[in-house]
């Protein structure tokens, strides 16, 4: 037999053994530069999920490049009147936006004026969690959006 394969058979290749990695008890991990002095930009759950949600909200209709269906369209409408056709188009896009993330889903929206802009405030369910909570977005004319 040649030295290769006395070699060949020789060599043992040892058994991989399978580990199993330590459950997780965060279900949705991201990052978020926005807010966060401490230089930790780790997000997790519930935490990621509003600020995925206040992500879409700073987006313009539109604005999205290869989405222009994507974004809100409520900065078009902050100076214009807000009648009963204005609130209820904005209704309809707050509910589209929270459920377009599969994550939650929208159970109610109020819309209505405030000192200089538009305060949305909507319920809304995070399913994973079954845990409902209200949320307060106010537009400002000045200033953006307030959290």
């Amino acid at each position: 037999m040649s030295i290769e394969k006395s070699l060949y058979t020789r060599t043992v290749v040892p058994e991989v053994r399978k580990t199993t990695a330590p459950p997780l008890s965060k279900t949705y991990r991201g990052l978020s530069t926005v807010g966060n002095p401490t230089g930790n930009f780790a997000l997790y759950d519930l935490a990621l999920i509003k600020q995925d949600i206040i992500n879409h909200f700073h987006i313009r209709y539109g604005e999205r490049l290869e989405n222009p269906n994507f974004g809100t369209i409520i900065w078009d409408l902050l100076f214009d009147p807000l009648t009963n056709e204005v609130k209820n188009l904005i209704v309809q896009n707050v509910s589209a936006i929270i459920n377009y993330d599969p994550r939650v889903r929208v159970q109610n929206v109020i819309v209505s004026e405030y000192e200089s802009g538009i305060q949305i405030e909507c319920e809304l369910t995070y399913l994973i969690y079954n845990i409902s909570e209200n949320l307060r977005f106010k537009f400002d004319k000045d200033n953006s959006l307030l959290g």
